[in-house]
């Protein structure tokens, strides 16, 4: 398995570049491959794809976008090429919100999804990218990490306490206090 290269964009197509790694051409799928420079050195974290016919190689500049590929292409339906098409329009980031926030017509609104594949995507991947989302941010506030828990335990989703966040990162508020001040928060943004 090629699980990255790193190599000098030799050759520019629509949908891919070659990368001169070492005096070996890397043929790569990657979404907006026409933005890349000639002549530039490019890290690309890859995928590679083995068929009866074909070996092929899928490459991402971020590695988050890697993540939502990987597991984009184990929803039924979708293939490696149309998760990169997916993602050259919608970046990891923003599928994972969709995904969270329940956004079908955002999902179908991505090329060659349907309504009854986005329902699925967001059937087999909601919830499961909790580990992407905390991972990226370092807690600045260790009583915020115990509410969470809590508010976790309680049935409120990761989107949901990622958007209160930022309220209780920088207060000194006991770990009750922290508690009740955000399910006041959580109830408002609800509605109730």
């Amino acid at each position: 398995m090629i699980a990255f290269v790193n190599g000098i964009v030799k050759i520019i197509r629509n949908d891919r570049v070659v990368l001169d790694v070492h005096g070996v051409g890397y043929e790569v799928y990657l979404a907006n491959a026409l933005s890349q420079k000639m002549n530039e050195e490019l890290f690309l974290y890859t995928y590679q794809h083995v068929r009866e016919d074909a070996i092929l190689l899928f490459g991402f500049i971020k590695e988050e976008d890697y993540e939502v590929f990987m597991r984009l292409i184990n929803v039924k339906g979708i293939g490696p090429k149309t998760a990169q098409t997916m993602l050259s329009v919608c970046s990891g980031k923003e599928m994972i919100e969709a995904i969270e926030n329940d956004d079908i017509k955002r999902l179908k609104s991505l090329p060659g999804i349907g309504a009854k594949t986005a329902g699925q995507i967001v059937l087999d991947l909601k919830g499961k990218f909790v580990s992407l989302e905390t991972s990226d941010s370092p807690v600045s506030n260790p009583v915020w990490t115990q509410v969470q828990d809590a508010l976790l335990s309680l049935g409120y989703k990761t989107n949901q306490l990622t958007k209160i966040k930022k309220e209780f990162e920088n207060t000194e508020l006991g770990e009750d206090e922290m508690l009740r001040q955000a399910l006041i928060l959580l109830a408002k943004r609800n509605g109730v």
